[in-house]
């Protein structure tokens, strides 16, 4: 069979560190192939070359049998090749059909010829089975149909390579579905997809072959059918897991959190709230699950007690039978509640800025005395618990952006265990992380509850959900319609909850006000 893509002795390097050597990789038409490894293995890399982005490396590359070498990121998409990235490069206040043909606007004589891109424009998206306004802002859509417009927008180029770099990061399942069925139309068409995720059983769902690599070097190729997972995660970690979901019963003790009647008001001119007179509680050493669908407001709720929304927000809380204002986020830090969002690259993570610098920004006060910064000090704490956390990083004095995003993902995290918190509400804590991060954040997890922190959890990865949860709560537009006790519940009637439907054996918690 004639390979689309071929990639052979890829090496590439950034001043002294070689970051791929001896890299191989091949694509067949109608085929998706996964490349996996955990974060740093060199994937993206390796994909950057392919898009052009890195054009200074030692290799061969051919489509079906002709040689290319791509000097550019228009080179590359020139050549078929299409790079959808985890971040999306959409333009929020443009249209639909703008976006999918930004830079390569068409003219007749001196005037945009907007007619006929609004009807390619609707071609494209009629061919992946996709139905929306195509003079709507994309910054309007949800996320799951700006990736939609993401791969219009490749097919715009008439690209028979597309590259899908963790696409469903941020997608709920029906949306989740929905992009596997475009991907099925994709092959039929003969597309080849390169696949990156670190999802397992997203994984298993739609590989024909998996590629692994691990610190820059390719360690083997296969068909899915022929790489069982145990196999799979050996490859990429180079190590047994002995449990993928390492959950350790802690001793639970009294009520840490006790949320009553809470409710975040909707947007000026929008009458539906948020959040809508919800009430919970979370004891020391407890894991409860927050689920829920894209708009059902469990991550508004997090971000209600946290003290995001001011004064949008009302009813009680109290930490440990202790009353606490719900005002702004630095009240609820001094108080205990700590908050990891969901987007560590928006509102966890200040880029430019080093590692000490981000570890330490939610509690500057603790090493700040009469408003002078004590740097040593300041590095001493943050390097004590980074350790704890295993990050791996040439220098603490290096920005954060350089480091792999599960390595970002841990400075997060020892941003808010350095404030001491009672109570940590973790969004989405393993998004973007390889599997073997994931196995050490779930240690961490375990080590808080052990320690008696109480923790709410907020996960798109079902069987993360249902593993590392003592309990889990289900909420549809900004209520909990049911509660699930650890066991009892299913990803059937979770989702089922999730839909706003009562099913047999949940615990109703419908509250009305």
């Amino acid at each position: 069979m004639t390979m689309l893509l071929t990639m052979k002795d890829i090496y590439k390097s950034f001043g002294p560190v070689r970051v791929l050597e001896d890299v191989r990789f091949d694509l067949r038409p109608s085929e998706v192939h996964i490349l996996a490894g955990e974060n740093g293995a060199g994937k993206s890399t390796l994909m950057k070359i392919l898009g052009g982005v890195y054009p200074d490396y030692s290799g061969t590359i051919e489509l079906g049998q002709k040689p290319v070498r791509f000097k550019s990121v228009q080179d590359s998409a020139g050549g078929g090749i299409s790079i959808i990235y985890q971040e999306l490069s959409l333009v929020g206040s443009l249209s639909v059909y703008e976006n999918i043909f930004l830079g390569r606007e068409r003219h007749r004589f001196s005037w945009i010829e907007r007619t006929g891109m609004k009807n390619e424009a609707r071609r494209l998206l009629a061919e992946l089975g996709l139905c929306m306004d195509v003079e709507t802002a994309v910054e309007d859509l949800p996320i799951g149909q700006q990736q939609m417009v993401e791969i219009a927008k490749a097919l715009s180029y008439q690209a028979h390579v597309i590259v899908m770099d963790e696409p469903t990061s941020a997608l709920t399942e029906p949306e989740v579905k929905k992009l596997f069925e475009i991907i099925a139309r994709l092959k039929q068409k003969g597309c080849g997809i390169v696949y990156i995720s670190h999802k397992m059983e997203e994984i298993y769902q739609i590989a024909d072959r998996i590629t692994v690599l691990r610190d820059g070097r390719y360690i083997g190729t296969e068909t899915a059918e022929n790489l069982p997972a145990d196999k799979l995660i050996h490859w990429m970690v180079g190590r047994q897991l002995n449990q993928q979901f390492p959950r350790h019963q802690s001793r639970l003790g009294d009520v840490r959190l006790d949320v009553s009647n809470l409710t975040v008001a909707g947007e000026a001119g929008n009458p539906i709230p948020l959040v809508d007179g919800v009430s919970l509680h979370v004891r020391a050493g407890e894991i409860v699950g927050l689920a829920g669908l894209q708009g059902s407001g469990n991550s508004q709720l997090l971000h209600g007690l946290f003290g995001t929304f001011g004064k949008r927000v009302s009813g009680s809380l109290k930490i440990d039978g202790r009353p606490v204002p719900i005002t702004h986020p630095a009240g609820s830090i001094q108080r205990g509640l700590a908050l990891l969002t969901n987007d560590r690259k928006s509102t966890g993570l200040v880029l430019g800025r080093d590692i000490v610098e981000n570890a330490s920004l939610a509690c500057l006060p603790k090493f700040s005395p009469a408003g002078w910064l004590r740097p040593k000090a300041e590095k001493r704490a943050v390097s004590q618990t980074l350790q704890q956390l295993r990050l791996k990083a040439e220098s603490l004095s290096q920005p954060v952006e350089s480091l792999s995003g599960g390595n970002q993902q841990k400075v997060v995290l020892a941003k808010w265990i350095q404030t001491d918190p009672r109570v940590l509400l973790l969004d989405e804590p393993t998004r973007g992380v390889d599997v073997g991060a994931k196995q050490e954040i779930y240690e961490l997890m375990n080590q808080w509850t052990q320690a008696g922190i109480a923790i709410i959890l907020i996960t798109s990865e079902m069987p993360e959900l249902l593993a590392m949860s003592d309990r889990i709560l289900v909420m549809h537009r900004g209520h909990i319609t049911a509660e699930f006790e650890s066991g009892q519940a299913t990803q059937e009637t979770i989702l089922s909850a999730a839909l706003g439907e009562t099913t047999k054996g949940m615990r109703n918690t419908w509250r009305t006000n």
